[in-house]
């Protein structure tokens, strides 16, 4: 057993101290008012919140299963541990920061909601007026926490835990915070311009993608990707349950995100299905009219992309505009992630070009296809003759992939200087599930005996 440095014990005791803030943070009345509110919308959001929430498991396995076999749980744990970490930064200052007291529309005060202390009897929030504010801010903490684990997918198999811990604490502050308040928060500077993002697009894809690609830029290559070596993915079925969680997740990502049980998240929850069918069958399609076999691998990672594109516009555009959201999105995705792959960028599974890119399709085509007909509370896209939304649209999308990248360029520098983000050659070559947890995936395999019968065995690492 290694010994102890410093550096292993301030995890713990940051958390210790949070934990004694705890205990004097003054206990307050909940929900005075219970008249106020619609036990409907209540009903709906805590079912939207528990579906949000089951997307970061999701994740875990939709990660998992593509990552080679040595690296497996390692990838997982560093989604699902944000479960945990975020829920905790959240409820100290994230919801603060993000929907707090404005400040020239850039961050909210810290103080406003620290330690969700006024969270149980504060007023409603503006928007959610039928819901107590403690139920739209635990809503919100499950946005908060799989966007930083979404980052994940870009720099496994070569980041050490402890450095993706830290920097998934930085990210939720630094970045996703500010994103949130510029555009959910109602005197936030994005907000006000007018740009439109019901359910995600900038805050949570966009911000995650460039986030994605300056982690695999600071991180530099794999050895095995430097040597070009074709790693099969460790568990396909893994891969097909995480997007049946995600696909199922995702309703309350975007329904939920009418705040309400209405005709407008029905209509979300509509779009949402629409696009992401459109964009999993236009992925495996595509493959084949390029000369490929149709996969379960490319029909899950099309999904994926047509549920990241229909978030932003999945409360302000039609159902037959969401097909082509969807169709559109999983080639322009596909055939990044086929220039991708002729470079020297090692984004291990794709994060840029499908959550990043996939965003920024959603965010556009929201410019073009929202309608006040779906959402009075949006506006009319460029296809409606406003052509002020696209270009508020395009506005918004460069200062957020510009904050985003450089931000996260310099929270990982940063962490670098603190404590070595990539694991040594030797723990790499290991694989991380050993070198960083101890902990070993043994999957069974189906293989052919002498007399044509399938037998299972167990592949252990050497």
């Amino acid at each position: 057993m290694k010994k102890n440095s410093f550096q292993d014990y301030l995890p713990f005791i940051f958390l210790a101290i949070v934990a004694i803030i705890g205990i004097f943070i003054p206990a307050v009345p909940n929900f005075s008012d219970v008249s106020k509110y619609n036990t409907a919308d209540i009903a709906w959001i805590l079912v939207a919140s528990s579906l949000v929430f089951l997307m970061t498991p999701g994740l875990s396995f939709f990660y998992g299963g593509m990552v080679n076999r040595k690296n497996v749980i390692s990838t997982m744990m560093q989604s699902f541990i944000a479960t945990g970490l975020i829920s905790i930064v959240w409820v100290v200052v994230g919801f603060s920061l993000a929907f707090g007291k404005s400040y020239h529309g850039i961050i909210g005060d810290p103080s406003s909601y620290f330690m969700f202390r006024n969270v149980g009897s504060g007023a409603p929030w503006s928007l959610a007026p039928t819901i107590p504010l403690l139920l739209f801010a635990l809503f919100q903490m499950k946005f908060a926490i799989i966007t930083p684990a979404l980052v994940v997918g870009a720099v496994a198999e070569r980041i050490r835990f402890t450095s993706y811990v830290l920097f998934m604490v930085l990210f939720s502050i630094l970045v996703y915070a500010p994103i949130a308040h510029w555009t959910w928060h109602p005197d936030g500077i994005l907000f006000k311009l007018g740009v439109l993002d019901f359910a995600g697009g900038t805050v949570v894809h966009i911000s995650a993608g460039c986030a994605a690609l300056a982690g695999a830029l600071v991180l530099k290559r794999r050895k095995d990707h430097i040597e070009k070596k074709e790693l099969q993915p460790a568990n396909i079925p893994f891969v097909l349950l995480g997007t049946g969680l995600l696909w199922f997740g995702w309703f309350g990502f975007n329904a939920g995100s009418a705040l309400g049980a209405n005709a407008l998240a029905a209509t979300a929850f509509a779009t949402t299905n629409t696009a992401t069918a459109a964009a999993g069958l236009s992925w495996v399609f595509f493959d084949v009219i390029r000369g490929r076999k149709p996969s379960a691998l490319g029909f899950c990672i099309g999904a994926v992309v047509g549920l990241v594109a229909i978030t932003p516009a999945a409360g302000y555009v039609a159902i037959p505009q969401s097909i082509f959201i969807g169709f559109i999105a999983a080639i322009i995705s596909n055939m990044a992630v086929h220039w991708k792959s002729k470079t020297s960028l090692d984004d291990t599974l794709d994060v840029f070009p499908c959550h990043g890119l996939g965003g920024m399709v959603g965010m556009l085509l929201t410019g073009i296809f929202a309608t006040k007909a779906i959402n009075e509370g949006g506006n009319n896209g460029w296809l409606y003759g406003n052509f002020d939304l696209f270009k508020n649209q395009v506005l918004g999308l460069l200062l957020v992939v510009g904050y985003s990248f450089i931000m996260s360029v310099a929270i990982f520098k940063l962490i670098n200087l603190i404590h070595p983000l990539r694991v040594s050659e030797d723990e790499e070559a290991l694989g991380l599930d050993v070198t960083q947890h101890n902990e070993h995936y043994h999957p069974a395999m189906m293989s052919v005996t002498d007399n044509g019968t399938l037998k299972e065995e167990e592949l252990v690492h050497s």
